[in-house]
């Protein structure tokens, strides 16, 4: 099906800022918010109904089945009293369940995970924390089958104007040096990489670490990337790291890990980048389940009609729709842009300049690609012009003269076919069952 090598890497690319003021280093606390929200994937078991529900009282740290049956829970960050239950649609039609609490003012702490820690294996008392600030999937990736056997620590930001990474490498280089030891007992793997910019590999001198460094050039801050770049392999198109055993961990989620071991407390708090309208950024730590709207407030940030709010940074992160989105716990930035400054898409066609093929890391025929999708042609878009083959870097669209939502396109496209995949799937487990 892909006619050509996965990457032949290219060589545009766009250079990012690295972490140098001093002012930086300083982490505004963001408030405990009155009400926390979470979304948590709707379970597949869910048909007899959900067992939480409003008025049940939660601690910090608690977990919280959503089923009688087990599967998705709830890892509540704060104390109090959950006052709605609701359903929710994500990006690309994700289904959620919404969970809100009223947030009591001082926090009660759940000790189930204080006590496995003290009577268990370190790698049995890691599944109380099936998300960690920094890597939202860490039970997933530990768990992944076949077995991960190669763990690459980001020291470095994935998006330019976001230094979130870097701020942990500067602040708490004694912790991160501490994780390391857990995160190789846990995922029990013997090869762990950390990748820093060459400016920060002072800060890893002490650490039982292999470290590799890059210069801070997007998009090769991206994990498939990375992986070509690091260990000279090349992720099937269509496939996730995982599937080439290897895995990706924020050095955030790392120091986490040695917090979490020495005070026996589930971590709870996310240390963000918070953009300005200006360009200008500045770090703030709060509790997961904050809304952007608090953070903006406490910030002194204020927006207006037709200004736009995105989780994340502006290559890879997503435009919100309400300000009333909780961050998670892989939420690195929220970046904020004056109506002004907003680049608006059309609906022009391609007048055939050939940037975006040239600035494609992948090497993928955009051109081509963007017209299938357009009209609908998804399984064609995967067969004749490699769409699995996109690493979602976003350059085809930061590019484009046109203004043609290219990225956005690729993205439907890639979403349309998995539900094309699924329903093919389901239609013959059920022919085989008949």
């Amino acid at each position: 099906m892909i006619k050509k090598p996965f990457f032949a890497l290219a060589s545009p690319g766009v250079k990012y800022p690295i972490f140098e003021s001093r002012e930086m280093d300083a982490v505004t606390e963001i408030p405990l918010p009155k009400r926390a929200s979470f979304l948590v994937r709707k379970p597949q078991n869910s048909g007899n109904g959900l067992i939480i529900k409003g008025g049940d009282k939660v601690r910090t740290g608690q977990r919280l089945a959503l089923t009688a049956e087990g599967g998705e829970v709830l890892l509540s960050t704060v104390t109090g009293t959950i006052s709605a239950v609701s359903q929710h649609t994500g990006y690309l039609g994700e289904d959620f369940i919404s969970i809100s609490v009223d947030v009591a003012e001082e926090d009660r702490w759940d000790g189930e995970f204080e006590r496995a820690g003290k009577i268990a294996e370190v790698h049995r008392a890691a599944r109380f924390l099936a998300s960690l600030p920094g890597k939202a999937d860490f039970a997933a990736m530990i768990n992944y089958q076949p077995h991960i056997n190669t763990v690459i620590i980001n020291g470095i930001d994935q998006d330019f104007l976001v230094t979130t990474n870097q701020l942990i490498m500067k602040t708490r280089a004694a912790d991160l040096s501490e994780g390391i030891n857990y995160i190789k007992k846990i995922a029990g793997v013997e090869t762990v990489i950390l990748l820093l910019s060459p400016e920060m590999s002072a800060l890893a001198e002490d650490m039982d670490v292999a470290v590799k460094t890059m210069a801070l050039i997007y998009p090769n801050t991206l994990p498939k990337m990375l992986i070509k770049s690091t260990l000279g392999k090349e992720v099937p198109a269509g496939q996730a790291c995982e599937a080439s055993g290897v895995g990706f961990i924020n050095a955030e989620a790392v120091a986490a890990l040695a917090r979490a071991f020495g005070q026996g407390l589930i971590p709870v708090d996310k240390v963000l980048t918070v953009i300005k309208k200006d360009g200008s950024r500045v770090h703030a730590k709060a509790r997961i389940g904050t809304t952007v709207k608090d953070i903006l407030e406490a910030l002194k940030i204020e927006t207006d009609h037709g200004d736009r709010v995105v989780l994340g940074g502006p290559m890879t992160g997503q435009a919100l729709y309400s300000e009333d989105t909780p961050i998670a716990w892989d939420t690195d930035a929220i970046m904020v842009q004056d109506r002004e400054q907003i680049v608006k898409n059309s609906d022009s066609q391609c007048v055939h300049c050939g940037e975006c093929v040239r600035a494609c890391p992948a090497k993928i025929p955009v051109n081509m690609l963007v017209r299938l999708l357009e009209n609908g042609l998804y399984e064609e878009a995967v067969s004749e012009y490699d769409l699995l083959s996109c690493i979602e870097c976003g350059l085809c669209s930061y590019v484009c003269i046109a203004r043609i939502p290219v990225f956005h396109y690729i993205m439907l496209g890639k979403y349309e076919f998995a539900r094309i995949q699924s329903a093919e799937e389901a239609n013959a487990e059920s022919e085989a069952f008949h």
